[in-house]
């Protein structure tokens, strides 16, 4: 195979070999050819399908819209930027064909699968407001137990006594995913009214007091949820697609 220049650098030719050993040494090679693979697969599927068709309007007038928002309306500070950006029109409106393009691809391929997905990731996707007290001993632990049925301050209890680090915001933990708590204290949990204290329960060889704020369960009417599990499958079938490639890498 006859090797052809690739970049121009300082008016002396990178051939294709050479910038492959260049990424080799660098140890992108790998990510570089992944990249690749990718797009061929995302391209071959999109001419393969029907289904995915983008009206030229859409695409114009999205174009319009990027040149008003980024300050491009004059002709000569679009070709401007287009230049520096190392493109020209039918690339750039190619570009913008293209990501609605996968945009659609991406919703044929997940949108029947989204459901059942969501019910397989919902223990992880589903969270919790939790403030904890963690301490090293049983012992010490009920007795704080017992202070705080008697009245007692929890936020006051977990500053003084409790060995996190989040002691320092009265014991409170950011939202927790349910699927990532140890199997006995999410039982107790999952029975568990917000205010409630559960335990003491051992936890790595520590006992915890836990009260439950506020129980946080997972939606797919949560858009921003529905485009990350959009997101995971999407690159689920990407793998599975690229794994079934037979790839060759070819130099002079």
């Amino acid at each position: 195979m006859e090797s052809s220049s690739f970049l121009i650098v300082n008016d002396q030719p990178i051939f294709i070999n050479q910038a492959v050993k260049y990424l080799q040494a660098s140890g992108k090679l790998a990510n570089f050819i992944g990249e690749i693979l990718r797009q061929y697969v995302i391209e071959q599927e999109i001419q393969r399908r029907d289904d995915i068709q983008i009206s030229p309007a859409l695409t114009e007038q999205t174009i319009i819209d990027f040149r008003i928002k980024n300050q491009l309306n004059d002709p000569q500070t679009f070709q401007q930027w287009l230049q520096q950006n190392a493109t020209d029109y039918p690339t750039f409106y190619e570009s913008i064909a293209f990501s609605f393009k996968l945009e659609k691809l991406k919703t044929l391929i997940t949108e029947p699968k989204i459901p059942e997905y969501f019910i397989e990731r919902k223990i992880f996707l589903d969270k919790l407001i939790v403030s904890r007290i963690v301490v090293d001993n049983r012992e010490i632990a009920e007795e704080l137990q017992s202070q705080i049925e008697e009245g007692g301050s929890f936020e006051k209890l977990a500053r003084e006594y409790s060995l996190t680090e989040d002691r320092i915001f009265n014991g409170m933990m950011g939202p927790v995913s349910r699927g990532t708590m140890p199997d006995q204290l999410r039982a107790l949990i999952d029975i568990a009214t917000p205010g409630q204290i559960v335990g003491p329960t051992e936890i790595d060889r520590r006992y915890g007091l836990f009260r439950v704020e506020q129980f946080l369960p997972a939606s797919l009417e949560d858009m921003q949820l529905k485009q990350a599990l959009q997101n995971e499958l999407f690159e689920q079938w990407l793998v599975e697609k690229i794994q079934k490639l037979t790839v060759k890498l070819q130099m002079s």
